[in-house]
């Protein structure tokens, strides 16, 4: 593979879902869980360098209100979940992310969970969250307001999640962490249920994966939380 090529498969790759197949045969109703295919051989072999291989990650869009100097940022952050209840989150900046300043200085922001449909605008912002520009303009993507938060969002978004910092860590050599509380979650109706239930099939989410840097979506549904004690009742 060619340098060319493999930058061009870093980024920019997306495989379909299988959104439609869900569709078809209902959520959680008369699945089987599916044996995945593996290499003839399972041998164990070291990597050059230690790697945190645990693919895939939430593709998520920060949003966070600007000041005198820098505009309303969006940028892409590694993000986590701590709790459900309370429902708690937490995200990790880069020091050189324009963002950093901004979370710090309002203590709050907005997680926008894009879609396959958003990818490209996605990575434009991703690979421009070093630099002070209008990434909305940049992006093509829609500003929006919040509720909770005095923060713009990103109407594109089928789910955001408003959040206030409680806890600041600086991880060295090159993050700050941040420990936010979940003070409002939004979504497109056709992305739950009237209780609240995510439909994930109605929305083709996507994911990083590490160690690879390409982009996937969620794919076959292949079990449920409790499955193995016989419970379909955990949401999380």
């Amino acid at each position: 593979m060619t340098a060319k090529s493999q930058n061009l498969t870093r980024r920019v790759f997306l495989k379909q879902s299988a959104a439609a197949a869900l569709l078809a045969g209902g959520l959680g109703a008369g699945f089987s869980p599916q044996v995945v295919a593996q290499s003839k051989s399972n041998k164990r072999k070291m990597l050059p360098k230690p790697s945190p291989m645990i693919p895939p990650v939430p593709a998520i869009l920060l949003t966070v209100k600007g000041d005198e100097t820098v505009p309303d940022e969006i940028t892409v952050v590694w993000t986590f979940v701590l709790n459900s209840h309370p429902p708690q989150i937490g995200i990790s900046v880069h020091d050189d992310h324009v963002a950093l300043g901004l979370i710090k200085k309002h203590g709050e922001f907005v997680l926008n969970v894009p879609t396959a449909a958003m990818a490209n605008s996605f990575d434009r912002v991703d690979m421009n969250s070093k630099k002070v520009l209008d990434k909305f303009e940049l992006s093509g993507l829609t500003r929006g307001k919040a509720t909770k938060v005095a923060a713009p969002t990103i109407e594109e978004s089928p789910i955001q999640v408003e959040c206030k910092v409680f806890n600041t860590i600086v991880m060295p050599p090159v993050r700050t962490l941040f420990l936010a509380e979940v003070l409002a979650t939004s979504v497109h109706e056709s992305a739950c249920t009237d209780d609240g239930q995510l439909i994930v099939a109605n929305v083709p989410f996507f994911g990083m994966t590490v160690g690879s840097g390409e982009f996937y979506t969620m794919g076959k549904q292949v079990g449920h939380i409790g499955q193995s004690v016989g419970r379909d009742d955990i949401k999380y």
